[in-house]
C-alpha cells in the first residue's frame, strides 16, 4: 500500500455519504480501483523494477483521490518516494511543509509556463538539480480548472521553480512511444494536447534523464487505460497490446 492508497482511505473516512463516481455500480479492487474482473495488481511494478532518483508529491483536489479514473496513483505504483496530500486553500499542512523543507529534495512545480510570472525560473527542456539534491516533482492533481486554482492559491509554492514542456517540441528529444496528444479518453479535456497526470509525470521523468522510467510509466498508464475502459459502456480506445508491451519492457 502506497501514499495514494492511504490518502484514499483517509478521504473516505471523512465522507458522510458514499462518493458516487461514474461507474459506481462496478465492483472495484480497493487498490488499483479497476473492476475486479480486470484488476492489474498482480502485474503491478515491483521495487526491483525501478531504480530512480526522483520523488513526486501529489497535491490532490478534494474528491480527486476518490475517483477511480485518477491516474496519479500510477505514479505511486512506480516511484517509491511518492507523497500524496489533500490540497487546502486555508488549512496549513505541517507534514506537507516538512517534505518541502527536507534538505534532500529540490522541489519543482509541474505546470505550464504560460501561467508563471516573468521572474519565475522555468525548466522547459532538461531538469537540473543542485549538487546533492534529488528532484521532487509537485503534481497538482485534479481537473484543469481545479489545478489552476491550486496553482494560484498555494503561496507556499510560489517561489519554487517550474517544470514545463511543449508536447510537440518535446517529442523531438524524448523516447516517448506516443504522440503529442493524450491517449486518455476516459475523461474529457478542456485544452488541446492536455495530458493526464501520469502522462505528464512520464515526460517529466524523461526530462530528468530517466527515460526508461518515463517509458515504463507510459506503458503502465496504457495498461490502466485499456483495462479501465473494459468496464465502461463505450468503445475501448485503449491499446489492446498494452499488457504485452508493458511486460515485454519489464522482461528485457
Amino acid at each position: 500500500m502506497h501514499a495514494v492508497h492511504r490518502l484514499h482511505q483517509f478521504r473516505k473516512s471523512l465522507s458522510t455519504t458514499t462518493y458516487k463516481a461514474r461507474g459506481q455500480r462496478v465492483n472495484r479492487c480497493d487498490l488499483c480501483r479497476l473492476s475486479t474482473n480486470f484488476c492489474t495488481c498482480t502485474i503491478a511494478p515491483q521495487k526491483t523494477d525501478v531504480s530512480t532518483n526522483a520523488g513526486f508529491l501529489l497535491l490532490m483536489y478534494d474528491t480527486e483521490v476518490l475517483k477511480p479514473s485518477n491516474t496519479g496513483k500510477l505514479i505511486a505504483d512506480l516511484i517509491p518516494d511518492t507523497y500524496a496530500f489533500l490540497w487546502s486553500r486555508t488549512t496549513k499542512n505541517d507534514e506537507l511543509q516538512a517534505v518541502l523543507d527536507d534538505e534532500k529534495w529540490q522541489p519543482f512545480v509541474v505546470f505550464p509556463q504560460e501561467y508563471a510570472s516573468e521572474d519565475r525560473q522555468v525548466y522547459s527542456n532538461k531538469v537540473v538539480c543542485e549538487q546533492g539534491k534529488r528532484p521532487l516533482f509537485i503534481m497538482l492533481d485534479g481537473s484543469w480548472r481545479e489545478a489552476k486554482k491550486m496553482f494560484r492559491k498555494s503561496p507556499y509554492l510560489d517561489k519554487l521553480p517550474l517544470v514545463s514542456f511543449n508536447p510537440k517540441m518535446l517529442l523531438d528529444n524524448l523516447s516517448s512511444p506516443v504522440g503529442a496528444d493524450s491517449r486518455y479518453t476516459v475523461r474529457k479535456t478542456e485544452l488541446e494536447h492536455q495530458f493526464s497526470t501520469a502522462e505528464v509525470a512520464a515526460r517529466v521523468l524523461e526530462m530528468f534523464g530517466e527515460k526508461d522510467n518515463g517509458h515504463l510509466l507510459d506503458l503502465w498508464f496504457d495498461v490502466f487505460n485499456f483495462q479501465y475502459q473494459k468496464s465502461v459502456c463505450q468503445r475501448n480506445k485503449g491499446n489492446p497490446d498494452a499488457i504485452e508491451n508493458y511486460q515485454s519492457f519489464l522482461n528485457r
